[in-house]
């Protein structure tokens, strides 16, 4: 994993009962998440195209078709409790 995408990564989880889901998560907390199979989170790549192609995903992240107008249903898990995680680079 490239040490771009390592440093802070957003989850969010689709059911979180009225609190704010979205959450700072650290490269040693999505392993752990990821090594567990309870609640395994489905991680997220937001990157464009160009960016994947020069720095590298995640091995097994969903490739958003883009970061802004993608398709719900059909780019993410049908189960809406499903944790998911989202990562892009944020260069400003």
């Amino acid at each position: 994993m490239r040490a771009r995408l390592a440093v802070v990564l957003l989850v969010a989880a689709l059911a979180c009962g009225g609190r704010d889901p979205f959450n700072i998560l650290h490269v040693g907390d999505l392993a752990a998440r990821l090594a567990a199979p309870a609640h395994r989170p489905t991680v997220v790549d937001a990157n464009g195209t160009d960016f994947r192609e020069r720095e590298g995903i995640i091995p097994g992240a969903v490739l958003l078709s883009s970061y802004k107008n993608y398709d719900v249903a059909k780019e993410l898990p049908a189960a809406k409790d499903t944790p998911l995680v989202f990562y892009c680079a944020d260069t400003h």
